[in-house]
């Protein structure tokens, strides 16, 4: 496939992440998520998960089929690929390119990236300051391994997590890339962290539009109990406003993917995927 050049069909508006479901395997957790609702998957990226790298084609081959089968698709992989993360570029260049291949096996369209720079905190509660070191390191290596991604039909999406949680800061990165490697990658709006550090809804939005609106990207849903308090609670009954959100999106256009991402995994005390399914079916 032509770098830059996409063929993809409408994706599913209602996906979910395999992150709600750690330790249940993709034979569970796909019956599960279409009895929900759901048409789509976000498969987490490593050892023992549903994308794990170390896996051959045939039985990522069938795996993809499991999916397919219940009338669903792969929208991500999500890998833990840190862009921003300092170090040598070649290392990162080379694992973005494993997981680009990856997600090509898997028929998934993304391969969503964390930007993972100096003092990266998820829990954060206060906007970082711009680190143009960082921002550039991101931008160079997103860059490398572009016209890849545009071979195999896979965009790299960058998140708003850790040391860029922010609809700026993901802008002011791929804002650095030019316009051939800015066709190859995509964003992922996950709702909590910008909200977290004090961004209006409406700013991230503005910020992220012109690759949400161009069908670039998704939207990440979740709910916490309060801006400092990163437990789960299940969609709709927390502090972060998915109503509001959700509005904001619907009367702009977005037309793509919500995927629920449950943090289970991070939080083993937090409820079954089940009910945040429920309450997510419910919400959408």
């Amino acid at each position: 496939m032509a770098q830059g050049t996409f063929d993809r069909p409408a994706l599913p508006r209602f996906a979910v992440s395999t992150l709600g479901a750690p330790g249940r395997s993709l034979e569970e957790v796909v019956p599960l998520a279409h009895t929900a609702g759901a048409r789509a998957l976000e498969l987490r990226a490593g050892a023992g998960e549903a994308a794990d790298p170390a896996l051959g084609p045939a039985e990522l081959g069938r795996r993809r089929a499991l999916v397919e089968a219940h009338g669903m698709s792969v929208l991500a992989v999500a890998s833990y690929v840190r862009v921003a993360a300092e170090g040598d570029d070649a290392g990162v260049v080379a694992d973005l390119a494993d997981h680009l291949r990856l997600a090509e096996l898997l028929g998934a369209p993304y391969l969503r990236v964390f930007p993972g720079g100096p003092g990266a905190l998820s829990e954060r509660t206060r906007a970082p300051e711009p680190d143009p070191e960082a921002d550039e390191r991101a931008a160079r290596r997103l860059a490398a391994a572009a016209p890849l991604a545009g071979d195999l039909g896979v965009r790299l999406a960058l998140e708003t997590h850790d040391s860029h949680p922010r609809g700026e800061d993901v802008a002011r990165v791929l804002g650095l890339l030019d316009d051939g490697a800015r066709q190859n990658t995509a964003v992922v709006w996950d709702l909590l962290h910008p909200w977290r550090v004090g961004e209006p809804l409406e700013r991230t939005w503005e910020h992220l539009r012109p690759w949400l609106t161009g069908g670039r990207g998704w939207v990440q849903f979740k709910d916490v109990a309060a801006p400092e308090d990163p437990f789960p609670v299940p969609p709709g009954q927390g502090a972060l406003p998915l109503d509001g959100a959700f509005r904001l999106l619907e009367g702009a256009g977005y037309t793509g993917p919500l995927s629920l991402e449950w943090e289970k995994a991070w939080h083993p005390g937090a409820a079954d995927l089940e009910v945040a399914l429920e309450h997510s079916r419910r919400l959408l």
